[in-house]
């Protein structure tokens, strides 16, 4: 996808083919604390989800347990400071944690898409898991790392969203990207604009940042 289609972006329905069962126990745990589960399954077998918005600490933990609740076996960037915390470092590993050091990431896009084509090519999944704000403060945009994965690797975009104003958690939304980013953060923020996170003051704008 290394040129503009003038037909895309446009949103795709997620497929049942691509749905595994999910943890009864984290489904259980989520319905209990009060949260509303969407989620109808995957559009391909490889991609990306951004998950939106990032403000809070509870993000992580809410993100963990639906992982498990939609039985997503989705890898995702982390600071790697992050890995080297025993105990916590390889768990967070188990779980599909992929280690990143912002100072020294170079490659690090390029090698994604790589492996992302590779499982197309042997039809095995590979789906990559990011919250683009990169951080839970207030941020002026979006890092483009994940975005530039699903460009190169000609992947969809999933979103997924954390909207503690209505206690859902939700991945409906799948987009077909059209290489342009203005057009295709324009839809992203369209899609996204209903849903608060739990600081809902900390949540930037749904942008490349600058």
């Amino acid at each position: 996808m290394s040129t503009t289609n003038p037909e895309l972006p446009r949103l795709i329905a997620g497929k049942a083919e691509f749905k595994a069962p999910g943890s009864s126990i984290a489904q259980g745990i989520l319905r209990m604390a009060g949260w509303t589960l969407r989620y109808e399954g995957l559009p391909a077998g490889q991609g990306v989800i951004m998950v939106y918005p990032h403000t809070s600490n509870w993000d992580f933990i809410l993100g963990v347990l639906v992982k498990w609740a939609f039985g997503i076996q989705a890898r995702w960037w982390g600071k790697d400071s992050l890995f080297k915390i025993p105990l916590l470092g390889p768990w967070a590993r188990g779980i599909g944690g992929i280690p990143v050091d912002r100072a020294n990431a170079s490659g690090l896009v390029g090698n994604t898409a790589d492996q992302m084509k590779a499982a197309r090519a042997n039809r095995e999944l590979f789906w990559l898991a990011v919250a683009p704000e990169g951080t839970r403060s207030l941020v002026s945009g979006w890092r483009s790392g994940s975005y530039h994965v699903a460009v190169q690797a000609q992947a969809p975009v999933g979103l997924a969203y954390f909207d503690f104003a209505t206690k859902t958690v939700g991945l409906t939304d799948f987009v077909e990207l059209s290489g342009d980013p203005d057009k295709d953060f324009a839809l992203f923020a369209k899609v996204l604009a209903p849903y608060r996170g739990k600081r809902p003051e900390l949540a930037g704008p749904v942008k490349l940042r600058t």
